[in-house]
C-alpha cells in the first residue's frame, strides 16, 4: 500500500493513441502516481518505443507480459486502454493478484464514474469503469439539471474528429451508445436517456463538439436560475480537470410546445410530465500532451483516468 512520501506505482495495457496520452500526462502532470508499466501487443508500436525513451518499463506480451515483468507486485493501479472484449479477458487474468482496474473502455464491469459527479461514491471499487467520452463530457451536465428539477429524458450527441476515432473508438461504436445510455441514467439521473456520436471527417479537423438535450419538469421560473447556475458549476468542477471543457454557447431552457409529442420518447410508466427543454452546447479542447488539440474525445477520457487514479492514491485505499 503506498504510504506518505510515496508515489503509488500504475500500469498502462494499450499502447495506442489513448494509452500513450495517459502515460504522458502521468509522467507530466502527476504529483501522486509513477508509471511502473506499459503493455501493449505490437513491438513496434509508437507507445511502447516512446515509453521505452521515456525510461518507462515496456512489454509486448500483453497481461500476461504485464504478470511477468520484475516490479508487477508494486504496482497498485492498472489503467486499461484497450477494448471492451480485451479488458474482460484482462480483468479475468488480474483479478487474483488485487489489483485496482481503471477501465477506460466500455466494458463496464465495474460501476461508472464520472469525477465530477459520483467519484467519492467509488473510490474503494476494484473495478472502475469511465463511461465514454461522450459520457464524460454530457453526463455531467444531465446531473447538473436532475440535482434541481427531474430529467423525463436526456440526450447526448457528441461529434468528434474522424480523425480521432482510431481503430478502438470505431470498433466499440456499440458498446459507446449502450454503455453511455445506461450511464445517463444511472449516474445522470434521468429517467430515459439515448447517445448518438458523429464521426465527422470534416478537414481540417474539428474539436469535440458534446450537445446535451434534457426534457424537465420545471414549470417554476425561479427553477431556470437554479438550473443555470447548477450548470455552470459543474463546468468549472470538469474544467478543474479538463482546462479544455467549456460552454460553447449561453444554456437555453425553453417551453415544450402543447403540440410537441414527447410522450413519445418518455419511459412508458414515467409519472413525469415535462414542461421544459433544457439545451446545452459544449466544447472539449484537448491539451495536446500526446494527442492533437482537437482530439479532446480522447483527452477527456485520459484527464478522467488520471483525476481517479490521483484519488484513489490520495486516499491511501488501495487494497493489497
Amino acid at each position: 500500500m503506498s504510504g506518505p512520501g510515496r508515489k503509488t506505482k500504475v500500469a498502462v495495457i494499450g499502447s495506442g493513441n489513448i494509452g500513450t496520452d495517459l502515460m504522458i500526462k502521468v509522467l507530466r502532470l502527476s504529483k501522486d502516481l509513477e508509471m511502473a508499466a506499459m503493455v501493449g501487443i505490437d513491438p513496434a508500436s509508437d507507445g511502447l518505443a516512446r515509453a521505452a525513451r521515456l525510461g518507462v518499463p515496456t512489454t509486448a506480451e500483453g497481461v500476461e507480459g504485464l504478470l511477468a515483468l520484475p516490479g508487477f507486485h508494486d504496482i497498485e493501479i492498472v489503467f486499461d486502454a484497450t477494448s471492451a472484449k480485451a479488458h474482460m479477458a484482462n480483468a479475468r487474468v488480474l483479478e487474483p493478484h488485487r489489483k485496482r482496474l481503471i477501465d477506460l473502455t466500455p466494458a463496464a464491469i465495474g460501476p461508472f464514474v464520472v469525477p465530477a459527479v459520483n467519484l467519492d461514491e467509488h473510490l474503494g471499487a476494484a473495478n472502475i469503469n469511465m463511461v465514454t467520452c461522450g459520457g464524460q463530457a454530457t453526463i455531467p451536465i444531465v446531473a447538473a439539471v436532475s440535482r434541481i428539477a427531474p430529467v423525463a429524458y436526456a440526450e447526448i450527441v457528441a461529434s468528434i474528429s474522424s480523425r480521432s476515432a482510431g481503430p478502438g473508438t470505431r470498433a466499440n461504436i456499440d458498446e459507446f451508445t449502450e454503455t453511455t445510455s445506461h450511464a445517463i441514467r444511472t449516474v445522470g439521473g434521468a429517467e430515459r436517456g439515448k447517445a448518438v456520436i458523429i464521426l465527422n471527417p470534416a478537414e481540417p479537423p474539428l474539436i469535440m463538439r458534446d450537445t446535451v438535450f434534457c426534457l424537465t419538469s420545471a414549470p417554476d421560473p425561479a427553477l431556470h436560475d437554479e438550473i443555470r447556475a447548477s450548470i455552470a458549476k459543474m463546468v468549472g468542477d470538469v474544467a478543474a480537470y479538463v482546462p479544455g471543457y467549456r460552454l460553447k454557447q449561453h444554456i437555453q431552457i425553453d417551453p415544450i410546445p402543447e403540440d410537441q409529442p414527447v410522450h413519445t420518447l418518455l419511459a412508458p410508466d414515467s409519472p413525469l410530465v415535462p414542461t421544459h427543454q433544457v439545451s446545452v452546447f459544449l466544447e472539449v479542447e484537448g491539451a495536446a500532451h500526446y494527442l492533437p488539440a482537437y482530439a479532446g474525445n480522447l483527452d477527456i477520457m485520459t484527464s478522467a483516468a488520471l483525476r481517479v487514479a490521483e484519488r484513489i492514491a490520495q486516499q491511501d485505499g488501495t487494497p493489497r
